[in-house]
């Protein structure tokens, strides 16, 4: 897929009401599924659908955004684990999916994707959850 038919290049995906914070090479948003509460998706400010893709500095920043987002997140939702996930097969451009798992997870052991659940909309905490993960991203932390 070329940029020209991309929905995260075109401004339609994320919805824009969600964006969380400009990271720099990233953009986090909240994701439009919060049954695990904070998950996120962190999306590349261009286009490019493969790691390879980027630069070698471009990818380790990156890389260094997604630990932020995920130490934000794991602080904000008293994360016992933080899953990583970057697909591309439904939308090919890179994001990152950065989701907190608590101790009440109710699959610890599965994949988001394997545990039957009703989507959860951001619904009306969504601006207080957005605001919540600014403030730890505004934190300092380690690394």
């Amino acid at each position: 897929m070329s940029a020209a038919g991309c929905a995260a290049c075109a401004g339609t995906w994320p919805p824009a009401a969600h964006r969380i914070a400009d990271c720099g090479v990233s953009t986090a948003y909240l994701h439009d599924d919060q049954f695990f509460p904070g998950w996120t998706v962190l999306v590349l400010n261009r286009h490019a659908t493969e790691l390879f893709e980027l630069e070698a500095g471009e990818r380790a920043t990156l890389m260094d955004e997604v630990a932020r987002v995920a130490h934000a997140l794991a602080r904000e939702h008293g994360a016992v684990k933080v899953n990583y996930a970057l697909l591309g097969n439904q939308l090919p451009h890179i994001h990152w999916h950065v989701i907190p798992r608590g101790a009440n997870d109710p699959a610890p052991r599965e994949a988001v994707w394997a545990v039957a659940h009703a989507p959860v909309a951001p619904g009306v905490e969504a601006a207080a959850r957005i605001a919540a993960i600014r403030g730890r991203l505004a934190e300092r932390h380690p690394g």
